[in-house]
C-alpha cells in the first residue's frame, strides 16, 4: 500500500465506523450562511459573519457569557477553525461541526455546541511505525514554529460537495514531503485522488518541500490554492501559489513563483488566506526578495500582486510596489506581514480597492483597477497612511464603512471608509493595548444590527490567551474579556495570528493544546 494512503488513521470513535463508511453514500449537506468554511469566513477576507442572532452586545458580558466547554487536541493549533451545521455523521446522525488542526498533522471533527466530549472524527496523517512522523523543529534557532511543523495553514471547506482540503507536512523517514488532502466532512475519509504529493517546477526553480504553507487556502471556481514561504530557511528559496483541481487532486491546475529569476519573496502573511475578488482575480502579499519588475524582469518581491487566471496558468495582471521596497528588504520589513482585504464595491473615483499593512506601521490602501506598480520617489496608490503601531502582523475586518485593525503594541482601531478613503485617524478605540502580533478581529452581527468585535489577546510568557468583545460601533465600550469572571473562562495558552470563529451563538478559539468554545451561560 502507498505510505501516503496508510499514514492516516481514523480515531477509535471513527474506526468503529469504517465499515457503515464504505458502504454508505455520501451524506447530503445543508447549506447555510451561518457556515464558516474558511479563513476569515470568506474569499474578500472580511472576517464578518452577517448572520448571528443570538450573540448581541446586550448578552456579551461575564455574567451572561463565558467560558462553555474545551477538546483537549495532540499539537498547536495555528489554522483557524472551521465550522459547518447540520453533517450527517455516520452512525452519529446530524450534528453541527468544528473542525480543528494541528501542527501534530491531526484534523479534528468536534461537535460545535459540545454535547459530545469525544471527536466525531479524528484523522492523524502521521504513522510513527511506518516512519512517517511530523517536521521537528526541536534545536533549530528559529522561533517561528516549535516543536514542530505539520498543519499550519486553515483548511478550505468546499459546502457542496462537504469535502475540507488541507496539506499536511510529514517527515517520511528523514525526507520532507507535504500532501493536499481532500478529506469528507462527515467521515474524514479521503476522496477526489487525495492525497496528493505536492511537487511542482517552473522557470527551472524546483518547489521545496521544506517551505511552509502558512497561508489559510483558498476555493476558487473549482481550484484549491496553495501558497507558500520560508520557515527561516537560510537558503534561496521563493514563494509559490500551486492551483489542484478540486475534483481531482491529481490534477495540477497552476503554478507560480514570485521571484523565478531571483530568491525569496514568500507568501506568510500571519496565516491570512489568499484574496480573491468577483472576477476571480487572487491578491496577496509577499515579503523581502528580489524585485525588477520595474526593469522588465520577472520577480516581485515586497509586493501587492493580483493574479489573473488563463488558459496559461495564473499570471501577473497587476501590482504595487513601496518606492522604498530595497530599503525594506534590507531591514526585514516585510509588506506582507499580514493579508489583505478586498473591499466591496465604494463610492467615490476608486470603486474597488484592497488594502493591506507591512511591518513599518502602514496601512497601505490600493485601487485595485489600476495598482500603481513602483514608484521610485513615491507610492502611486489611493492612500499609504501611517499609524502609531509599531509593525502589521496582523489582518483587517470589515463592517459597514469600517475598517478594523490591531498592530504591534497597539489599539485596536477602526476607521471610517468615505468615498473610498480611510479617516486619516481612528473613529475609536479600545482600552487595551496589544503587543506582538497585534491581533486579528472577527466581526459578529445580525445584519446592519447587534455588532460585536472580537479579538484574540496573546500574551507574553507561555499565558492563556484572551479573548475580547467590543461594541463594533464603539471599540472604547469593552463588552467582555475573558479575564473578568477570573479563572472560570480561561482559555488554553495562546497561539500568535490565532483568529476567532465565531458561528451560531458560540466564539471558537484554537491554543497550544485545546480548542476552546464560548457561549452565552444558559440557553
Amino acid at each position: 500500500m502507498d505510505h501516503r494512503n496508510a499514514s492516516w488513521r481514523l480515531s477509535t470513535a471513527g474506526a468503529s465506523l469504517l465499515a457503515i463508511l464504505i458502504a454508505s453514500p455520501r451524506p447530503a449537506l445543508l447549506q447555510t450562511p451561518a457556515s464558516v468554511l474558511t479563513w476569515h469566513n470568506d474569499n474578500a477576507r472580511t472576517g464578518r459573519n452577517l448572520n448571528e442572532t443570538t450573540l448581541t452586545p446586550t448578552n456579551v458580558n461575564s455574567k451572561q457569557f463565558g467560558k462553555l466547554f474545551s477538546r483537549a487536541v495532540d499539537g498547536q493549533v495555528y489554522a483557524q477553525p472551521l465550522y459547518v451545521p447540520n453533517v450527517d455523521i455516520p452512525g452519529l446522525g446530524d450534528h453541527d461541526v468544528i473542525y480543528v488542526a494541528t501542527e501534530h498533522d491531526s484534523v479534528y471533527a468536534f461537535d460545535a455546541e459540545g454535547t459530545l466530549t469525544r471527536p466525531l472524527w479524528h484523522v492523524s496523517f502521521i504513522n510513527p511505525a511506518q516512519g512517517i512522523t511530523t517536521v521537528s523543529t526541536a534545536g533549530s534557532s528559529c522561533p517561528s514554529l516549535k516543536p514542530e511543523v505539520g498543519i499550519t495553514g486553515t483548511p478550505v471547506i468546499d459546502s457542496t460537495t462537504g469535502t475540507l482540503y488541507v496539506v499536511a507536512e510529514t517527515n517520511h523517514k528523514g525526507t520532507v514531503e507535504q500532501h493536499v488532502h481532500a478529506m469528507d466532512i462527515a467521515s474524514g475519509e479521503e476522496k477526489f485522488g487525495g492525497p496528493v504529493l505536492i511537487q511542482a517546477a517552473v522557470s527551472g526553480v524546483a518547489f521545496d518541500p521544506t517551505l511552509i504553507q502558512r497561508p489559510g487556502l483558498l476555493l476558487l471556481n473549482g481550484v484549491v490554492y496553495l501558497s507558500y514561504a520560508s520557515l527561516c530557511a537560510p537558503h534561496p528559496y521563493h514563494g509559490w501559489v500551486l492551483g489542484y483541481n478540486a475534483q481531482n487532486l491529481q490534477q495540477q491546475e497552476a503554478v507560480f513563483t514570485t521571484t523565478p529569476q531571483g530568491k525569496r519573496g514568500g507568501i506568510w502573511q500571519s496565516g491570512a488566506g489568499l484574496a480573491a475578488d468577483q472576477n476571480g482575480n487572487i491578491y496577496f502579499m509577499d515579503g523581502d526578495g528580489t524585485f525588477d519588475a520595474n526593469t522588465g524582469g520577472s520577480d516581485y518581491g515586497m509586493s501587492m500582486i493580483r493574479l489573473s487566471i488563463s488558459s496559461d496558468g495564473l499570471t501577473v495582471a497587476d501590482y504595487f510596489t513601496p518606492f522604498n521596497e530595497a530599503k525594506l528588504s534590507v531591514v526585514d520589513k516585510d509588506l506582507g506581514s499580514g493579508g489583505v482585504l478586498v473591499l466591496p464595491t465604494q463610492r467615490g473615483p476608486y470603486p474597488h480597492e484592497i488594502l493591506g499593512a507591512d511591518k513599518e506601521g502602514k496601512i497601505f490602501l490600493v485601487d485595485r483597477d489600476n495598482m500603481g506598480k513602483f514608484n521610485p520617489t513615491r507610492n502611486q496608490i489611493v492612500q499609504t497612511l501611517p499609524t502609531s503601531a509599531s509593525a502589521y502582523y496582523s489582518s483587517p475586518a470589515y463592517w459597514r464603512g469600517r475598517v478594523y485593525y490591531s498592530g504591534v503594541n497597539d489599539y485596536l482601531r477602526v476607521y471610517s471608509l468615505i468615498q473610498g478613503r480611510l479617516s486619516t485617524s481612528p473613529v475609536s478605540k479600545s482600552a487595551t493595548k496589544y503587543g506582538y502580533p497585534g491581533s486579528t478581529p472577527s466581526i459578529s452581527a445580525n445584519g446592519a444590527t447587534s455588532s460585536i468585535v472580537w479579538a484574540i489577546q496573546l500574551v507574553a510568557g507561555d499565558a492563556p490567551a484572551v479573548l475580547h468583545a467590543y461594541d463594533a460601533t464603539n471599540l472604547a465600550n469593552e463588552l467582555y474579556n475573558s479575564r473578568q469572571a477570573g479563572s472560570r473562562d480561561q482559555p488554553g495558552v495562546g497561539i500568535k495570528f490565532a483568529v476567532p470563529t465565531v458561528a451560531n451563538g458560540r466564539v471558537y478559539i484554537g491554543t497550544e493544546t485545546e480548542l476552546d468554545a464560548y457561549g452565552l451561560l444558559t440557553q
